[in-house]
């Protein structure tokens, strides 16, 4: 089977949401990302995708657009026999566009493992002795809403077999509550994480667990609860938590492998969540690693993602083994084809004991 990439293609793909995504600084009213065919002078196709979330990153679609039209130029005539050293030649032409990184490396690690006919897990060394992991659930997500929608979605997932809900929080202090209660009222068994997508300062953020706890609905992970750049306010809370049973978790601080080493240096956070989107494949590994040998618990997370990237980051998960928390429930938000993952059931439990050469996902492009 030829190694040579042949054709590549670039298309924004569109799809419904079955509700909008709200979350404290705004909200995804459908999927439009960028999506990219790598494509072998044999037929072989390899897959990836940038999901582009202006609202959290700054970066848009037509830079995303641009940004790998070029690479794809470049990228004709390639060898893929070695593909982290492929990626990691193109990296720097996506200074300040990760979403367009995470989908030419993913593309570019697709069609290696589908020419080698090895699942994309495969290609990822691990980063503790027992990987790969092929089995895990992820959580699902409670958007920004009322109560009653709170108590709806806990219902409606909770009866599928979800056993984690990720609650948004940070717009409505007296409102969060509310639908933080209700989630624990349908679901009190479960495990409760709180994203607040930096919509905190650090004493609001201690006096609203504090509230929490009079009720018992202690979050086991608190995540981004002060603005990015906030270190020493995340300093503070993860301190104050300390012992606690609340693992406080960097996001949106911590997007590259530089921001990881300030973030475990200086003891900023007791969690770290590791996306795509923000760091790309090769550079999230790296993360990991880093992390892990550091003993930091880790999120996988993700930006609004269809199945391609969603299963992609499966993989990541199951070849490095060391996540302790899953967050990969986006395609449950997305209506069509792009929304089925085959490793992924309605009770949100990934299996990727049987997958198939490559990611496993295709991609239909016009």
């Amino acid at each position: 089977m030829s190694n040579v990439i042949d054709d590549a293609a670039v298309s924004i793909i569109r799809a419904p949401l079955v509700t909008p995504f709200r979350i404290a600084t705004g909200q995804h009213d459908e999927l439009a990302n960028v999506f990219i065919r790598l494509r072998s002078s044999d037929g072989a196709c390899g897959y990836g995708e940038a999901a582009v979330a202006t609202h959290i990153t700054g970066e848009t679609v037509e830079a995303t657009m641009a940004s790998l039209q070029s690479a794809t130029a470049a990228l004709k005539g390639r060898s893929v026999d070695a593909p982290e050293d492929l990626c990691r030649e193109f990296a720097p032409a996506f200074a300040g566009n990760h979403a367009g990184l995470a989908a030419l490396e993913m593309a570019v690690l697709d069609l290696s493992a589908r020419i080698r006919g090895i699942p994309l897990y495969r290609l990822f060394p691990p980063a503790v002795a027992q990987a790969p992991v092929l089995s895990f659930a992820t959580d699902i997500t409670v958007v920004i809403g009322s109560a009653e929608e709170a108590r709806a979605t806990a219902t409606q997932f909770a009866s599928r077999g979800f056993e984690a809900f990720k609650i948004k929080i940070g717009k409505d202090e007296e409102l969060d509550l509310s639908r933080v209660l209700a989630v624990r009222e349908v679901a009190p068994e479960s495990t409760l994480i709180l994203d607040a997508n930096m919509g905190f300062t650090g004493e609001r953020m201690l006096d609203f667990l504090d509230r929490l706890d009079r009720h018992g609905a202690r979050p086991v992970l608190l995540e981004q609860p002060v603005p990015k750049h906030d270190w020493d306010g995340l300093t503070a809370i993860t301190a104050a938590l300390q012992g606690s049973g609340t693992l406080v978790c960097a996001d949106e601080s911590v997007g590259s492998l530089a921001d990881a080493r300030r973030a475990i240096d200086r003891n900023a956070v007791s969690a770290i969540n590791i996306k795509s989107m923000k760091s790309g494949l090769i550079e999230g590994a790296e993360i990991a690693r880093l992390a892990a040998a550091n003993g930091i618990p880790l999120m996988l997370g993700a930006m609004m993602e269809s199945a391609v990237s969603i299963t992609a980051s499966a993989h990541f998960a199951a070849s490095l083994g060391c996540f302790d928390f899953i967050d990969l429930d986006t395609t449950f938000f997305i209506k069509g084809e792009l929304s089925h993952s085959p490793y992924l059931d309605d009770s949100g439990r990934f299996d990727l004991s049987a997958a198939a050469p490559g990611i496993g996902v295709a991609v239909p492009f016009h």
